[in-house]
């Protein structure tokens, strides 16, 4: 019982952290019993669904825009529902690398009640005949955290014809783009925002971003922020996986957010090792590989630049803490 307690405090850290950095979406899977960490648990989710709300109605209030749908993750099952593709943002969202998910089963990334519900759904899905339908899911993450989400599935031919595939798609609200009234959007649809160049040259041609490079940009900051574990690509290859080039990334980045890409995922990652630090029984060595970094004097380094302190300045303190509470 008490090793059952400590995995679900263990849950609740990893979803304090999740909501201190600003991630709404992520839920507790309720369970049967009757005490204090269930009151807890229900009290979280019940507070990151009212956030996630909140956030995108307050962006609509104080702003001309509106909330913009979005594949916030996809995946591709062959006919035993095992994954034949996924894309960038479930492999983040989830916290797997993105050959974790393929050849697996799909219910392997469901809770256990949501796992049981596919089948079902599946089955009456094939014997239906059916091209098209959705049901909610419960995802969970690596650090054992749930998604619930609308989940489309699609049916389709895979590109040899040869037998029918599921295109699974889930919709969520994570970006915003200007509101455009109907009668000027043909006017206005290929507008950019321009930019001064780089003082590195003395070109007179201006650098443009267009809407879309904007919401690209965004999109990868987004990641950045979600993801800060994780082995990051080049900046050529994570533009790339945006659908845009190195140079806007790493200029429309600077433009948009007043620091670099790199400097802003170390901040991230620093950021993150705070909080774990602070808040978890984790060694910081392995707090410092945990967020990404390779190097534990690289790690002291950074975090003492950034913080005026260094980890075991901060691990100390709170122990002290501790001990006289």
């Amino acid at each position: 019982m008490e090793e059952k307690n400590l995995e679900r405090i263990h849950v609740i850290n990893e979803m304090l952290l999740e909501l201190a950095v600003g991630n709404f979406y992520y839920r507790i899977e309720r369970s049967s019993n009757n005490d204090e960490v269930e009151a807890l648990i229900m009290t979280l989710n019940m507070f990151a669904e009212e956030m996630q709300n909140a956030n995108i109605h307050q962006r609509i209030l104080n702003s001309s825009k509106i909330p913009l749908d979005i594949a916030q993750m996809s995946f591709v099952l062959n006919q035993t529902s095992l994954i034949q593709m996924v894309n960038a943002n479930a492999s983040g969202i989830l916290s797997y690398s993105n050959d974790t998910f393929i050849g697996k089963p799909f219910t392997s990334f469901l809770e256990n009640e949501s796992a049981l519900k596919w089948d079902t759904v599946i089955k009456q899905f094939y014997e239906k005949n059916l091209f098209e339908t959705s049901t909610q899911l419960k995802f969970k993450t690596k650090e054992g955290l749930s998604i619930p989400k609308t989940v489309n599935i699609s049916l389709f031919q895979n590109l040899k014809g040869t037998e029918n595939w599921l295109l699974l798609t889930v919709i969520h609200h994570s970006s915003y783009k200007e509101q455009l009234d109907l009668s000027l959007k043909g006017k206005i649809k290929n507008k950019a925002i321009n930019f001064p160049n780089s003082k590195k040259n003395n070109l007179k041609q201006k650098v443009k971003l267009s809407y879309e490079d904007i919401r690209k940009i965004r999109t990868g900051h987004d990641r950045i922020v979600n993801n800060v574990e994780m082995e990051f690509p080049s900046l050529r290859e994570f533009a790339l996986e945006l659908g845009t080039n190195e140079f806007k990334l790493k200029y429309g980045f600077k433009e948009l957010y007043g620091i670099t890409v790199h400097r802003f995922l170390i901040q991230e990652r620093l950021r993150k090792a705070q909080m774990l630090i602070q808040y978890s029984d984790d060694s910081i060595k392995s707090i410092a590989y945990a967020v990404g970094f390779k190097s534990m004097p690289h790690f002291s380094r950074v975090f003492k630049k950034m913080f005026n302190y260094t980890p075991s300045d901060l691990r100390n303190y709170r122990n002290i803490k501790d001990d006289k509470l």
